[in-house]
């Protein structure tokens, strides 16, 4: 005789788990050290997460929906998401390290979706599950240390099947603003795609303030702006929805130009706390060897004057720019107090030289004192002088740090072996260690390509981003974006946006201990005895919750607050 379902697991099992784990349906998670408070400084989240498995059932009516809410002084302050598993199937390319949780094609935690008040997590049976919270206190008379409680209930007879006691400590200083760029790509034209909105019609622009929120988040401080349509993953002879910030006419006089559009994209980027703008790149990706989808208004309509069909190095183009670069520079000159940043062509590879250099040599007299800067991993383009601010990814930098540069970097889906990375299949951790990499290397910023690409390959179809987390199967689930679009207009966020704004706040909080005491100081607390690297780091979480309560334990008694 086999034993019954509930005789097999008759009771509810929860455990506190800490944001660094990724809850997988089959698998018991590693629970969180109970002897540690939460914390974190003001304005910063602090989060966890409530794994839980339901008692066995044989019918889905055996199983009840749950309730959960906060209990204690910092209660108001706490919101909840469940999270959600989301499908991946290219997880990692044949011959990866080591260093991914899984590599088959399943369900994958990622997805953060909000609680409302009164909100119900639905029955399921026989899986973990997760409720992720978020804590964030600002007002400095709500540091120190507060006891929290997360209760969760069957929430249809309201019997508490759980009670989480968790100290939370809230740091009573502010961690300074992130100093180095951080970018992450917002793709304008996904969002008119997929809410089936006109560009920049009054609905794009609520779309788009959401969205920029969102990024901000996360930390990011510049935003690709696109002046023209960027020339982004897009196939030749193929264009994505126009997405043209700058209003272009022509009435056979020459061009004129309007700024109304930039201008109120200059205004929700402040809005959002955004110092920094990269213009669309100037020529087409991978080699720079055709023009953007610029648009132009003239009186037989609109019409698309360049393109793949005009060369880069096409008389027409220099025309239009040498009228259009000047009005744009002075422009923002009087309009912005931010930096800008200028791109060529992003990712040219070596046999490309020439091509970027014949491009380059179109507008460069028209950018001179302009800081350009551009992706790329071949050194050759520096060594020729043709690059003065390269963006470099992290498994190609060697070159670079050896000739005593500290760049920018980036990765992306071909950064999948040995580095720092963001995938669905990653642990959180090869996500966190990023914050610290940048500081130890003293990179300039960082740059990711997919905040919201929820397109395949080359932008020829739209995917749907809960079915399809590998933009067709070409990345490694997860690459392209790290929001979900919500029905709202308001981004999804993922577990893994929320662990990059955690590297950022590591990075602020090496920022203050460097300027408190030095930078040696503050490196040596995390650069593991000189071990840490790019290519070389910790896969011990409890290495980076441990560090990072070093590194505040220091900062605190540098202030003269700790004891």
């Amino acid at each position: 005789m086999f034993p019954s379902p509930a005789s097999a697991r008759p009771d509810w099992t929860f455990l506190t788990v800490d944001s660094l784990e990724k809850v997988f349906a089959d698998e018991r998670p590693r629970g969180a050290r109970a002897d540690v408070p939460l914390a974190g400084f003001l304005g910063e989240t602090v989060s966890g997460q409530i794994a839980f498995l339901p008692p066995a059932a044989d019918n889905l009516r055996a199983v009840p929906p749950l309730r959960v809410h906060a209990e204690g002084t910092l209660a108001g302050l706490v919101t909840f998401s469940t999270v959600e598993l989301v499908p991946a199937t290219l997880l990692a390319f044949d011959g990866h390290d080591d260093g991914y949780l899984r590599d088959t094609p399943g369900l994958y935690p990622d997805l953060l979706r909000p609680l409302g008040a009164g909100d119900t997590i639905p029955p399921a049976i026989g899986y973990w599950r997760a409720i992720w919270f978020d804590v964030r206190v600002d007002d400095a008379t709500s540091a120190g240390r507060h006891d929290l409680a997360v209760v969760v209930s069957d929430a249809e007879s309201g019997q508490v099947l759980h009670r989480a006691e968790l100290p939370v400590t809230i740091h009573p200083a502010e961690l300074p603003e992130l100093d180095i760029v951080n970018t992450h790509w917002l793709h304008a034209d996904c969002l008119a795609d997929h809410y089936d909105v006109e560009a920049f019609g009054e609905e794009h622009w609520r779309i788009l303030d959401h969205y920029v929120g969102a990024a901000a988040q996360m930390r990011v401080n510049s935003v690709l702006t696109p002046t023209w349509t960027p020339p982004l993953d897009t196939a030749v002879g193929h264009t994505r929805t126009p997405v043209q910030l700058i209003e272009i006419s022509d009435d056979g006089g020459g061009y004129r130009f309007g700024f109304d559009r930039l201008a109120k994209w200059l205004r929700m980027c402040e809005r959002h706390g955004i110092r920094g703008l990269e213009i669309a790149h100037l020529f087409t990706q991978w080699g720079a060897r055709a023009t953007p989808a610029i648009y132009v208004e003239t009186p037989s309509g609109t019409e698309q004057r360049f393109g793949w069909h005009v060369p880069a190095t096409d008389p027409s183009y220099r025309a239009l720019m040498e009228r259009l670069l000047p009005e744009l520079r002075r422009y923002l000159e009087e309009h912005w107090d931010g930096d800008v940043v200028f791109h060529i062509s992003d990712e040219p590879h070596a046999d490309m030289v020439e091509d970027y250099r014949g491009a380059r040599a179109v507008v460069e007299d028209l950018l001179h004192g302009a800081t350009v800067a551009d992706a790329l991993s071949d050194f050759t383009f520096v060594s020729d002088g043709l690059v003065h601010n390269p963006i470099v990814a992290t498994d190609h930098v060697g070159p670079f740090l050896r000739a005593g540069m500290t760049p920018w970097v980036y990765y992306c889906v071909s950064q999948h072996r040995d580095v720092a990375n963001r995938f669905i299949g990653m642990p959180s951790l090869r996500n966190r260690v990023l914050g610290r990499q940048l500081f130890v290397a003293q990179a300039s910023g960082f740059l990711h390509w997919g905040f919201n690409f929820w397109l395949a390959q080359d932008s020829t179809r739209a995917v749907d981003p809960f079915q399809d987390t590998c933009g067709g199967g070409a990345f490694p689930a997860g690459d392209p974006f790290i929001v979900y679009p919500g029905v709202d207009g308001t981004p999804l966020l993922s577990l893994r946006h929320r662990v990059f704004a955690q590297a950022m706040d590591d990075h602020r909080a090496l920022q203050l201990l460097r300027d408190l005491t030095d930078a040696a100081t503050a490196r040596s607390y995390v650069d593991q005895g000189g071990a840490l690297t790019y290519d070389s780091f910790s896969y011990d979480p409890e290495h980076y919750l441990e560090s990072r309560r070093a590194v505040d334990a220091r900062i605190l008694d540098e202030l003269g607050l700790g004891g």
